[in-house]
């Protein structure tokens, strides 16, 4: 009997050395900021997902400076990350961390904005073009015919140029069949809601306030847009899109002065991003069904399916995947008009 006491107690022995043994995996998380509410998000299901397969997340914000993200991923590089995860600033100025991970043989992957001309490992999100072609299928609907405005993203951000092209193949048969004139094209520096503000308050004084529609690039910068609509007592008779399905968006919805949203599944993004990253950081492929040219080479891309959402399908699509909660959303309308 104390033989086989003694046996058990060697192999608990062992395992606890074993494992000890075992080094956690270490992913760095290479944020552009964490201002925005969608971002705070992905950072805490992320760690969660990582954490559930024995990794350890190292996260670093640069509150959209380029130079800071730079010096920060250089920073998670030196502590020793199996991979890194960057969700970039500038598409362009994030190349120098993909070049300087190479040199340490550490795999990178894109999170949601692509990094350009590197030697990226993979790149992860939503099909942006869809985005852009949801926005303005949708806006299309409302007002087939008459002056629209679009407000653009940040001229940094790869996405920004996805979600347009996406929108024109939409916007721009309907410009060459005389439907709609395109009268104010801006993108929005850093995607500020003041910026776009701004530039929805130069196109309404350029067109004396004679728009019918606003194709704006996300959420951010739709509310921009609604606050000078309000302004001039036109939010809710002008038609706006979005994208993020952030808590203000999806209330401005349900309360008609924005017209539609679209819904990335966060959870989605996350838990495939941080599966893709413990796979690359054990040297395992990861399963893709796109490819993107990033302007240096063909980059996997694991693409995922953004959902329009407007008053109809908020409750369905937001507010049962418990990304918001009904009580927030519908806060500002009377209790009697919310979903059953």
């Amino acid at each position: 009997m104390k033989k086989l006491v003694w046996m058990g107690l060697l192999l608990v022995m062992v395992a606890s050395t074993v494992c000890m043994a075992a080094p956690k995996l270490r992913i760095g998380l290479s944020m552009d900021t964490l201002k925005e509410e969608r971002w705070q998000k992905d950072r805490d299901i992320f760690i969660a997902e990582a954490k559930k397969r024995g990794a350890e997340v190292l996260v670093q914000s640069a509150n959209s400076d380029d130079a800071l993200q730079v010096s920060q991923a250089e920073n998670l590089l030196s502590q020793g990350v199996d991979v890194l995860v960057v969700i970039p600033h500038n598409a362009e100025a994030c190349a120098t961390i993909v070049e300087s991970a190479k040199k340490s043989k550490v795999p990178v992957i894109a999170y949601d904005r692509l990094i350009k001309n590197c030697n990226l490992d993979l790149y992860i999100s939503f099909d942006n073009e869809q985005v852009g072609y949801l926005q303005a299928s949708y806006i299309t609907k409302l007002k087939p015919t008459g002056t629209y405005v679009y407000i653009g993203g940040a001229p940094t951000d790869n996405n920004a140029y996805m979600f347009k092209a996406g929108a024109m193949k939409v916007l721009d048969p309907l410009v060459k069949a005389g439907k709609i004139k395109i009268a104010y094209d801006q993108f929005t520096n850093d995607w500020k809601p003041e910026v776009a503000q701004s530039n929805m308050e130069n196109a309404l004084t350029k067109l004396n306030n004679k728009v019918d529609a606003v194709v704006a690039a996300n959420d951010g910068t739709a509310g921009g847009v609604i606050q000078a609509l309000t302004d001039q007592k036109l939010a809710g008779k002008v038609p706006v899109s979005g994208q993020d399905a952030d808590l203000a968006a999806c209330q401005r919805i349900v309360e008609g002065t924005q017209a539609m949203t679209v819904y990335k599944p966060i959870k989605k993004i996350a838990v495939a991003s941080a599966q893709a990253a413990v796979l690359l950081a054990q040297g395992k492929k990861v399963k893709t069904n796109k490819t993107v040219d990033n302007g240096k080479i063909k980059v996997p891309f694991l693409a995922l399916t953004p959902v329009q959402v407007d008053k109809s399908n908020m409750f369905s699509a937001v507010i049962k995947d418990g990304f918001h909660k009904l009580e927030d959303v519908y806060r500002n309308v009377p209790k009697n008009e919310w979903p059953k």
